[in-house]
């Protein structure tokens, strides 16, 4: 073993927190930062892209630590292809989300329903996706999701009635992403 660590996909929850890119987000809070830390969200500045989004239960994270250089893409392209990983596992639950070309994410309609942020350092991507399947969509009222004014968020238990197993989209994930970076099969890490 030369030290290298293999590319990794951790699935997680958060328990409720704003992160914020390194994009300048100050217009985007909506609510003081006091009464946000008096319903016990906790607020953290990150070095991904983008600006202020919501981590929470009933979120289910991505992070994606490839070695884009070795997998021979560039950002914009692997990026792409995680959106398209995404894309093809809410489709799986009957979900026809879309890409908007002048806002980052995945959309059903005019609502948000998976966040994106990447940083990329010496060619190793870190951060990744948040999809929405029952996450608390109050939490949201605190911010200007993303700095998009004039455009909802959504999630999985909103669009079908129900929210879907946690493990199920999980393994709809473990499904679509292989195919997007060219290998048979993931072993992701599931952490809580």
């Amino acid at each position: 073993m030369n030290g290298e660590v293999e590319d990794t996909l951790i699935f997680c929850e958060h328990t409720p927190i704003f992160t914020i890119g390194r994009r300048d987000s100050s217009a985007d809070w909506i609510s003081d930062l006091k009464d946000i830390a008096g319903e016990g969200i906790d607020v953290v500045k990150t070095n991904r892209g983008g600006r202020i989004t919501y981590h929470g239960p009933g979120q289910l994270v991505g992070y994606f630590i490839f070695d884009i250089n070795k997998l021979k893409l560039g950002v914009k392209e692997f990026v792409h292809k995680v959106e398209e990983a995404c894309l093809q596992a809410l489709a799986k639950f009957g979900i026809k989300a879309v890409r908007d070309p002048e806002h980052p994410g995945l959309w059903v309609g005019n609502d948000k329903i998976v966040a994106l942020g990447f940083h990329i350092s010496q060619g190793v991507s870190m951060h990744g996706f948040a999809l929405n399947i029952d996450p608390d969509l109050s939490h949201y009222r605190h911010i200007v999701p993303c700095g998009i004014h004039g455009r909802g968020i959504t999630s999985m238990k909103q669009i079908l009635g129900k929210a879907p197993d946690t493990k199920a989209v999980i393994d709809a994930l473990i499904e679509t992403t292989p195919a997007q970076f060219g290998v048979t099969q993931l072993n992701p890490s599931k952490k809580r």
